[in-house]
């Protein structure tokens, strides 16, 4: 891809694709302008932010976290855009929350000082379908009708539904290639800079390159393995293709090719979706 071609492409871009969103939650002063907004909290800040954090996990399923802000009070805030509607939501929320309360506790922690996580999800469709930009998922004792307070918090919120809110406002910017709404000064300006300034084009070229680069040096190992347990499953993988082709068995090699693509296919696109 040429110079000409990336620069292209980023004026495709908006907040909602993950490339893009990555490089604008770098700053913490726009992560703080959408967590007023999501959380209607004017006095909320952001101490610290973490950008495409691949979170491993040794007894199972690894997680790529889009934004991961530390508010002033401790409290942790994983921020997640989602485009696809293929997966469940719901069970990928918590997931997330559960590496992250792990990762951020340290052996001995009482269990009364486990930090407060919320996860927001930011996505393109209301999978919930309640017609509302946005939903707070707490957890409710069924006999008593009471809330219980554990320390996890869900926000899953939407593009698709317009409510006349600040949020929905917010929700617009998400997906415009030109954001140009005032109450969201520092989304605008940083978008601008990153699509129209020297040095933002050239910031978003290199993450494009990055990726590239990414995607062709193993990434396809997916977040769900071990380099070690990658580099055995393709070793018996190309094993399996050789001996199909030293066999002359040409429909057997053509299969075992195919799940082998497959296989990289999905395994990498354990990190993007």
């Amino acid at each position: 891809m040429t110079l000409e071609e990336r620069i292209e492409k980023i004026k495709d871009l908006r907040p909602i694709d993950d490339v893009f969103f990555e490089v604008l939650a770098q700053d913490k002063e726009v992560c703080e302008e959408m967590l007023r907004a999501i959380m209607e909290d004017d006095l909320l800040t952001v101490s610290d932010v973490t950008v495409q954090s691949s979170e491993r996990n040794l007894y199972g399923r690894s997680v790529r976290l889009d934004a991961l802000c530390t508010l002033g009070n401790g409290t942790l805030c994983n921020i997640e855009v989602q485009r696809s509607n293929s997966d469940d939501h719901l069970r990928r929320a918590r997931y997330n929350a559960s590496v992250i309360t792990a990762k951020e506790t340290d052996i001995g922690t009482r269990f009364g000082n486990i930090p407060e996580v919320y996860v927001i999800y930011i996505s393109e469709f209301d999978f919930l379908k309640g017609g509302r930009t946005i939903y707070h998922i707490e957890k409710v004792i069924k006999e008593t009708g009471t809330f219980v307070d554990d320390g996890f918090h869900e926000i899953f919120v939407n593009t698709s539904v317009n409510d006349g809110t600040n949020i929905s406002a917010l929700m617009r910017c998400m997906m415009q290639k030109e954001v140009n709404d005032s109450h969201f000064p520092k989304l605008v300006n940083r978008v601008k800079f990153l699509k129209t300034s020297e040095g933002g084009k050239r910031v978003m070229c290199e993450i494009m390159e990055n990726m590239i680069a990414e995607l062709w040096n193993g990434l396809s190992m997916g977040s769900m393995v071990t380099e070690e347990e990658y580099a055995n499953i393709s070793i018996k993988e190309h094993k399996a293709i050789y001996e199909a082709i030293k066999a002359h068995d040409v429909q057997l090699a053509q299969r075992r090719m195919y799940e082998h693509i497959m296989r990289s296919r999905d395994d990498m696109l354990t990190y993007y979706v």
